[in-house]
């Protein structure tokens, strides 16, 4: 019997809720459960960078190998999706100092670009964390273990150390 993933839950600080579908469509970026990095038909999948979704469809096909999906709960996002976003986290925690701990503006978010992606269920993120180094994938940040960038460099040297958080993170200060 093939392998199935369990149902996604959202973890937190996780960008992706129900409640984004509505407002904000897959023009946005915003996806449905159960996309992968394969599904070309979202503009959250296939406007990602295109280094990055080669890295990431190498590193899926091989971790289909052990059983493993990569699901993803948010990748390239428009800045208006990105905007709300980041006022619902200001909402949430309270001030924008505590919302950088989870979320970066429009203007210098990696999703905006489409040089980021949230990957989704536990075993894919634990997956990524052990093997994605061999593909240029890289973890960011320690309270975020579902978002990763492509660090090329990676591939000889390992990922570098990550950031606690967005806050500090020197290419999101403005």
């Amino acid at each position: 019997m093939p392998y199935r993933e369990p149902a996604r839950t959202a973890s937190p600080g996780d960008a992706r809720h129900g409640d984004h579908e509505s407002t904000h469509g897959a023009a946005d970026g915003a996806l449905p459960v159960g996309v992968t990095v394969f599904d070309d038909g979202y503009p959250g999948v296939s406007g990602l960078a295109p280094d990055l979704l080669r890295a990431l469809r190498a590193a899926a096909a091989d971790a289909a190998r052990d059983g493993v999906v990569f699901y993803v709960n948010s990748g390239k996002r428009s800045p208006a999706y990105q905007n709300k976003l980041y006022r619902e986290a200001i909402s949430k925690y309270g001030s924008a100092e505590e919302a950088a701990r989870w979320v970066a503006t429009p203007d210098t978010s990696a999703h905006v670009s489409g040089n980021a992606v949230d990957i989704g269920h536990s075993a894919a993120k634990a997956w990524l964390s052990e093997h994605g180094a061999r593909y240029g994938l890289c973890q960011i940040y320690r309270n975020e273990p579902w978002h990763f960038e492509l660090r090329p460099e990676a591939v000889e040297h390992g990922c570098p150390p990550m950031y606690a958080d967005p806050s500090h993170d020197p290419r999101l200060r403005r």
